[in-house]
Formats: structure tokens, sequence, C-alpha cells
């Protein structure tokens, strides 16, 4: 089933309607198209990024490191000549 598509108006300064001319050119499609998939993967990165942040937070507090794994040592985490 085709996904019902809205028509909107959008309003460009000069210099990006002329960007977004060549750059759906270049891309062989249409100023309209080349702006819904910005559109539609910012609001997908945006809705992973949201996710991620609600695992995180999720999360008990304290300290995350793989099963098993150790700790780093008060001497490894202070060695400013590997931080350089």
């Amino acid at each position: 089933m085709p996904r019902k598509l809205r028509n909107v108006t959008v309003t460009l300064d000069e210099q990006t309607a002329r960007w977004a001319r060549i750059q759906a050119a270049k891309e062989d499609t249409s100023v309209s198209r080349l702006l819904g998939g910005l559109l539609r993967r910012e609001m997908e990165g945006r809705a992973a990024y949201d996710a991620a942040m609600d695992r995180f937070f999720a999360q008990e507090p304290g300290v995350h490191r793989a099963k098993g794994g150790a700790l780093p040592s008060r001497e490894e985490l202070h060695d400013r000549a590997r931080i350089r």
C-alpha cells in the first residue's frame, strides 16, 4: 500500500533555493523529493538518538563495562604521557 504524501509550501532564500535545485539535478530528482528525503533522514536520526538516550538513562547508575572486564587502575587513568 503506497504511503499518502502531503503537499507543503517551503520558502527559501535565493542562495538556498539555488543550492537545492542544483543538488536535486545532481541526484536526478525534484527539489520536493530532495527536501522530503532530507527531512525524513533528520526525523529518523532524531528518533534513533532519542531511543539511545532513553536506553542510556534507563540503566542503573554506576560503572558500565563489559561483563567480566577489569576497571583501569588509578595509574592508568592518570597517565598523562598516554594522553599527549
